[in-house]
């Protein structure tokens, strides 16, 4: 059942892990959607895979953290498809040195401009639109470091992921009385290419029992088909075999 059918979907961070996830759950209950990721091959590549499955895809290479950039991308969307109904802030990164005693400035800049100001950026750009419309959503992929603090995640992305949360309540706060809601999704450990860059990266063994970027995806567009009078403020998801509770992530006893 193509539920979200005629609606607009832009997705950040789609050339892989939850934004492709969610790019292709959203597909597949009828949107057209919009990938966008630095990496424009790889995009146009996912963007291919979707169309080939009988999706509605397109594909626009982007870098969250330039605001000028994200400006033009969603003016490009607005310009080729007359609409955006459905944000999803997914693009996101952390760096190996991440603890204070190893956080350089470089690296506190670079994390808290993809995770944080790349979001703000994206739902500035798309506001307007969804105003006019009085119904937009934005769906913002924050972090379990956005609800608690964890040694893994270092102060930069949890700062950011914090801000995350912070931020989609104020959208619902304020733009509730335009039609637009807000929801941002909690995930803890999720088994993405952005393990890698953990200072000591989980083993297959340990990422098989993780959320899944597929299990993310369906939350996804569980938050996309609800009807526009229902939001849901906030979702918080864990792996059953949560590595923070039993202690097995490095520097939790």
């Amino acid at each position: 059942m193509h539920t979200l059918e005629g609606k607009v979907a832009w997705i950040t961070g789609a050339g892989s892990g939850i934004g492709l996830a969610g790019a292709k759950e959203l597909a597949a209950a009828g949107a057209l959607v919009v990938l966008s990721g630095r990496r424009e091959e790889l995009v146009q590549q996912q963007a291919a895979s979707i169309i080939a499955e009988g999706g509605k895809a397109d594909a626009i290479a982007l870098d969250v953290a330039d605001a000028q950039a994200v400006n033009a991308a969603a003016q490009a969307i607005l310009a080729k498809h007359g609409r955006i109904d459905i944000l999803v802030n997914s693009a996101g990164l952390n760096v190996p040195n991440r603890a204070w005693d190893r956080q350089t400035t470089a690296g506190w800049d670079q994390v808290i401009r993809v995770n944080l100001d790349g979001s703000y950026y994206c739902i500035a750009a798309v506001l307007p639109g969804m105003r006019e419309r009085r119904e937009g959503l934005i769906i913002n992929i924050s972090s379990w470091a956005g609800k608690y603090l964890s040694p893994v995640t270092g102060p930069a992305y949890s700062a950011a992921k914090h801000a995350v949360v912070a931020m989609s309540e104020n959208l619902n706060l304020e733009e509730c009385v335009n039609g637009i809601r807000a929801c941002a999704i909690c995930p803890a450990e999720v088994a993405t290419p952005i393990l890698d860059k953990r200072p000591v990266p989980p083993p297959p063994e340990e990422r098989a029992r993780m959320l899944q970027a597929e299990d993310l995806g369906r939350t996804i567009r569980f938050v996309a088909e609800m009807p526009a009078h229902a939001c849901i403020n906030e979702i918080v998801i864990s792996p059953t075999w949560n590595r923070s509770y039993v202690g097995a992530i490095p520097g939790r006893g």
